[in-house]
């Protein structure tokens, strides 16, 4: 039975299972190839679903370990400001640094 958990991190939730990859939030201080460990374990399950934990707030003892595979930014997303009839027209690009890891171990 393959498992699963939600951890929090970056100010987000995501469902995970080993061996997926995921981009999340950048992680401060860290390179590629580090390991990771997120202890921020909301629910842990295993896909029948008989086996669930659900934490008030984190489930105790609970972590999940990851690999970083790299670091990156993402597209380019447009800003654009405009102001009719004030000929007001401001335009700004933003790139959110990402890092990429993958789910290796859900304890």
């Amino acid at each position: 039975m393959a498992k699963l958990a939600v951890i929090k991190t970056g100010g987000k939730q995501y469902i995970v299972k080993p061996g997926q990859k995921l981009k999340i939030e950048k992680l401060k201080d860290t390179k590629e190839g580090d390991a990771v460990s997120f202890d921020q374990v909301l629910l842990t399950a295993d896909e029948s679903g008989l086996d669930l934990k659900i934490g008030k707030p984190v489930v105790s003892g609970a972590s999940v370990s990851a690999k970083i595979l790299k670091e990156g930014k993402s597209k380019k997303v447009l800003v654009l400001r405009y102001k009719a009839k004030v000929r007001y027209k401001k335009k700004k690009g933003h790139r959110q640094p990402f890092t990429e890891v993958m789910i290796e171990d859900i304890k």
